[in-house]
């Protein structure tokens, strides 16, 4: 699974993505508790941060496995 951090993610993490291969599948409750004990400073941003998975917004009840490309998408604004 490869994942991508934008923006302020990417400061919190260090990386603009990472590599990452779970066991089985993952729900995103559980693929977010991986993510923050690798990088706690995501922690700030959780509330605010969409999943998408193979460039979809992806559905609340996805499950994320090996083969996916999933993007932290944090909030937008602009005008």
């Amino acid at each position: 699974m490869r994942i991508l951090f934008f923006a302020q993610l990417k400061d919190a993490t260090g990386c603009d993505s990472m590599e990452f291969m779970p066991s089985s599948p993952l729900t995103g409750e559980q693929l977010w508790a991986e993510l923050l004990k690798k990088f706690p400073k995501l922690s700030a941003h959780r509330a605010q941060v969409r999943l998408s998975q193979n460039w979809e917004n992806a559905a609340a009840d996805a499950l994320y496995s090996n083969g996916d490309e999933v993007a932290l998408i944090p909030p937008v604004s602009g005008g």
